[in-house]
């Protein structure tokens, strides 16, 4: 039983240090983080996201706001500097700069020439605003949290969405010129079926996996209300290169490539109706936070480690009944070590979590720890 603990306790993972240089609002900030429960106190618009997006962008290196580089370097400068070491199996230091002209990123000291060899030195789900997307939104955002899912859980998922993309974007590039070479396209069409099969067959296996993790956080949150199904629905009903061959007089009517996982949705239903054409604004904002829910216990479930949580002012749009379904999460992650990061204000910030948090203020662009927060 103590090897066990031992062997838990060494796959947690932390963010130790944050350092961000010109960033969003930040000027200067150098913070310490250990593992635990991070509050992060203040008014709208003082900084509290920025501390958050950028935690994601360390993991992901991208914004969850849905925006590139140029809005997160402060104003009036030339570029944003964001470091961090990160604690896991060992220790790993990232530093990476951003401006319209320089890009850099190191792990370790060294120039990352690969991402695969940098995605997942870092694992994070993020809970914020924004994932209404994932049931209101097009279908592009389900198919990303699809991708983000298996990124995070097989290592080969990654290379392989590249390779699609790319083959992809050549095909749709040749379809687009007055008189296509058949011979290239050919080419092209035998890259993009060969990865687009893999996609199809990794995405329909996620599925079924995923979703009685869902099923169960939104039932927790949801009271039972509604019972909820998630049906994948690939764009390739049964063999892709069949389809692609007869799809070719509508791609030569639209120019591009009609058929693929890059037309692939996820399917949101309540009581067998689909969430976001009959889910009200409630129902609609509860089932993406199931969503997220799941996310970041399938992503427990594969590495053994619970991800950085970040939740970004969430708490205030739940009832009492929806922010006690969602507390077992942050239970489980307390009790394996793992790292949570919440933002809120004074107004809507939990008070039941007040004992196991660190408290940190937060006001225009400064960050410091409360005095008497507990550990």
């Amino acid at each position: 039983m103590a090897a066990e603990s031992t062997q838990r306790l060494r796959r947690t993972m932390h963010l130790a240090y944050l350092r961000l240089r010109d960033f969003r609002n930040y000027g200067r900030l150098d913070a310490d983080f250990e593992p635990g429960f991070h509050l992060l106190l203040g008014d709208n618009a003082q900084g509290k996201t920025n501390i958050l997006e950028a935690i994601y962008l360390i993991a992901t290196l991208r914004s969850f706001r849905g925006v590139g580089g140029a809005p997160m370097i402060r104003h009036g400068q030339k570029g944003y500097f964001v470091g961090a070491k990160i604690v896991s199996q060992g220790e790993h230091e990232v530093k990476m700069y951003w401006s319209a002209q320089e890009r850099s990123l190191s792990l370790d000291g060294r120039p990352v020439q690969k991402l695969t060899d940098y995605l997942g030195v870092l694992r994070t789900v993020v809970f914020c605003t924004e994932d209404l997307q994932l049931v209101k939104g097009p279908a592009r955002a389900r198919r990303r949290f699809m991708d983000l899912l298996l990124s995070q859980t097989h290592s080969t998922y990654l290379p392989l969405l590249q390779r699609y993309t790319q083959a992809l974007r050549a095909r749709n590039a040749l379809l687009r010129q007055p008189i296509v070479d058949p011979v290239a396209l050919e080419g092209f069409s035998r890259e993009l079926v060969r990865a687009g099969d893999e996609i199809i067959r990794l995405r329909r296996e996620l599925v079924p996996r995923f979703s009685p993790l869902a099923q169960e956080a939104h039932h927790r949150i949801s009271a039972g209300a509604e019972a909820l199904r998630l049906e994948y629905q690939p764009s390739v009903k049964s063999d892709f290169t069949t389809e692609l061959a007869q799809s070719a007089a509508r791609e030569r009517s639209y120019r591009s490539t009609v058929i693929g996982p890059h037309r692939d949705d996820l399917q949101l239903l309540l009581a067998d109706r689909a969430a976001a054409q009959f889910g009200s604004e409630g129902q609609k904002r509860t089932l993406a936070i199931a969503l997220k829910m799941a996310q970041a216990d399938y992503v427990t479930g594969i590495h053994s480690a619970p991800p950085v949580l970040l939740i970004d002012d969430i708490m205030g749009e739940l009832d009492a009944k929806r922010r006690a379904g969602f507390l077992p999460l942050l239970e489980r992650a307390h009790q394996a070590r793992g790292q949570v990061f919440m933002t809120a204000t004074e107004a809507n910030w939990p008070e039941d979590l007040a004992q196991e948090s660190l408290g940190w203020r937060v006001e225009r662009g400064t960050l410091v720890k409360q005095a008497g927060s507990s550990g």
